[in-house]
């Protein structure tokens, strides 16, 4: 398997062709600590936490490393998987140059997914093409070439991501579309602790009321309901990827009556949290077999 991989200083950033010879690499751990990237063909189909999505066209994801990856089924041509820490490129410091946390990263819809129009897919593939170039070559300017190139794929990408997802927010002057992205940073820092949308109104300086009717113009989910579903996702992820108990996991998300918790898992689910982590498991023991079905074709 080829892999190319650059790894100095504490910076990591490597990248490898998708396909049936790195479909049990990808899916396993190796990765998970990792800020990801892949670029996929038409026909994959992908889950990432609870969701799988099926590309009808060319398709980029952006995963964080609290989530977790698997290709359920592979395409018939190969794609491309980049990985790199946060010493390599924080998208949070770099805020201001690529303006992607919130969008790619962490968005309001839990949507890792960016289509990939036919007339942009060639310039896409070309930035990956020139990565894994600029794997070969070991000249004084080597790391921040590879920086450079995953700066114009996220720029690129976030650009792609905001026509698909707020086109109409954007060509509205009285919308603010960066509302959106700077309230959905302030639930992924303090989920754990506020879950009123007062708290964040309060951070962002303006009124509950406020907030939410920025939300309601511009077609978004309302502010309420995007605290509540990044807690239940949290929860999903401790239920079925720990030994947590449900009521280590309400006062691990800042609930100090796990009665109350458990009931708003259900109303958000329709499960309870032992049945939901019950369900889950015997899903994803079937997956793995199917899996390992697939990598012996």
């Amino acid at each position: 398997m080829t892999k190319n991989i650059f790894d100095a200083s504490l910076k990591t950033i490597g990248l490898l062709h998708v396909n049936n010879e790195s479909l049990e690499l990808i899916n396993s751990d190796a990765y998970k600590a990792y800020i990801k990237a892949m670029y996929l063909p038409k026909g994959c189909k992908i889950k990432v936490d609870f969701h799988v999505y099926q590309t009808d066209g060319p398709a980029l994801f952006f995963i964080s490393p609290n989530q977790v990856l698997s290709i359920q089924n592979m395409c018939s041509e190969s794609g491309y998987f980049i990985f790199y820490n946060r010493d390599f490129y924080c998208i949070q410091i770099h805020d201001e140059e690529v303006a992607c946390d919130g969008l790619l990263f962490n968005n309001i819809n839990n949507m890792p997914m960016t289509a990939v129009p036919d007339q942009e897919a060639m310039f896409i593939k070309y930035l990956f093409t020139q990565l894994e170039s600029e794997f070969l070559l070991k000249e004084s300017s080597h790391e921040e070439m590879l920086r450079t190139y995953l700066k114009q794929l996220l720029i690129k990408s976030t650009r792609l991501w905001k026509q698909q997802h707020l086109g109409g927010a954007l060509t509205d002057q009285n919308n603010d579309p960066d509302a959106f992205r700077h309230f959905t940073q302030l639930v992924e820092a303090h989920y754990k602790q506020k879950h009123t949308v007062a708290d964040y109104a309060d951070l962002m300086l303006v009124a509950p009321k406020t907030l939410t009717h920025k939300f309601k113009r511009m077609n978004l989910p309302p502010p309420n309901e995007v605290i509540k579903n990044r807690i239940i996702l949290e929860a999903k992820r401790l239920l079925v990827h720990t030994a947590m108990t449900a009521k280590e996991i309400a006062y691990e998300l800042g609930y100090d009556d796990p009665a109350y918790f458990s009931r708003l898992f259900f109303i958000k689910t329709g499960d309870s949290p032992s049945a939901f982590k019950a369900k889950y498991l015997g899903q994803r023991n079937a997956e793995e077999t199917n899996t390992v079905k697939l990598k012996e074709l």
